[in-house]
């Protein structure tokens, strides 16, 4: 038994898309979260609403899952189990795959570089590169953009959970001032939204 705790337009989403990759059968379990105010100005981090308390997420946020009893929660740490728990889709590279250093470490620059290098960019400052575990959001992309430069996805010829954790980040903010349109961001991210399961998210979180 499979279970998402899932806010529509949150973080989860992307883990509609991927368990539609995965082929997986699960429950939907649809919880509200606090969100940014919707006419925040700049560098407002004030947010609306109160944590559920159907939500097993230790901070009330998403995306967690529990499968047969084992609660994990996170996106990174979500991504890894699931392409684990279920290797026949090919969505994650094995313990012994010569592409699993480089998966891993994708996964661990989302949440250890990737999402704090925009986030702090989005409230208005940005942490020298020597000071903290991250760098500027200009360098992360400049290595994106090198890598999608080799190869259609962040592993080269292989579509896996990175570009889900990844390209729905990009998708979102495509065309803004943190992403500018330009190649080759704006391929992959057009590679990505054509598939069948990205393109479902938005039926199943209509319910």
């Amino acid at each position: 038994m499979l279970t998402l705790y899932h806010a529509p337009q949150s973080r989860s989403s992307r883990f509609v898309w991927l368990l539609s990759e995965l082929g997986v059968t699960y429950d939907l379990k649809e919880v509200s979260i606090r969100r940014a105010k919707p006419d925040a100005a700049p560098g407002d981090t004030g947010t609306v609403g109160e944590r559920d308390p159907a939500n097993v997420h230790p901070f009330g946020k998403v995306p967690a899952i529990v499968h047969d009893g084992v609660m994990v929660w996170e996106s990174a740490a979500v991504a890894l189990y699931l392409t684990d728990a279920f290797p026949d889709a090919g969505l994650g590279p094995q313990i012994g795959d010569p592409l699993r250093g480089a998966y891993l470490s994708w996964l661990a620059a989302y949440s250890g570089v990737f999402e704090p290098a925009f986030i702090t960019t989005m409230f208005g400052f940005e942490a020298p590169a020597s000071s903290v575990g991250w760098v500027p959001a200009a360098e992360v992309m400049a290595h994106v953009n090198a890598t999608l430069n080799e190869g259609p996805y962040l592993l080269g010829e292989r579509f896996s959970a990175v570009d889900v954790l990844y390209g729905s980040s990009f998708a979102l903010f495509l065309g803004s001032p943190l992403l500018p349109n330009e190649e080759p961001l704006v391929s992959y991210v057009e590679r990505l939204t054509a598939r069948p399961a990205y393109q479902g998210v938005a039926e199943i979180e209509k319910g």
